[in-house]
């Protein structure tokens, strides 16, 4: 599989959709687990739709009209927009807007993927190339 910004936005859609559904099964990852203490990375279920809602919309711009390297550039805006919120808004009860439950994990995660998807978006050629 060759690292273009088509492949990059069909992966991170995939894993963002695994994480959205992860975050409805208790474990030890994501969301809370069996015993229901909170997991490594908070999740409600807001958290969880805005997860697999990252998810399709990246799936999307893999295939269909919207370009992988736009789709990959405006969701790493909304991460980095995301991340900076999670440092600067004070939270109640660990609760962004008051309506996604996260935590500090949350918050550094946020950073990475940011850049993550920002470096794709920019970095990556949009397609394969054609061999010669």
């Amino acid at each position: 599989m060759e690292l273009n910004a088509r492949n990059a936005a069909f992966v991170l859609g995939i894993v963002f959709l695994i994480v959205g559904v992860l975050g409805y099964v208790p474990n030890p990852i994501v969301g809370h687990t069996s015993d229901g203490s909170q997991a490594i990375f908070a999740a409600n279920t807001t958290h969880n739709l805005v997860h697999i809602i990252s998810g399709i919309f990246l799936l999307l711009g893999a295939y269909t009209a919207l370009t992988p390297s736009l789709a990959l550039k405006i969701l790493g805006i909304v991460y980095a927009l995301v991340a900076v919120l999670g440092f600067i808004m004070p939270g109640e009860n660990g609760m962004m807007l008051g309506m996604i439950e996260m935590n500090m994990a949350d918050h550094l995660l946020h950073v990475v993927l940011a850049v993550i998807i920002l470096a794709a978006g920019f970095a990556l050629p949009a397609t394969a190339t054609a061999a010669v």
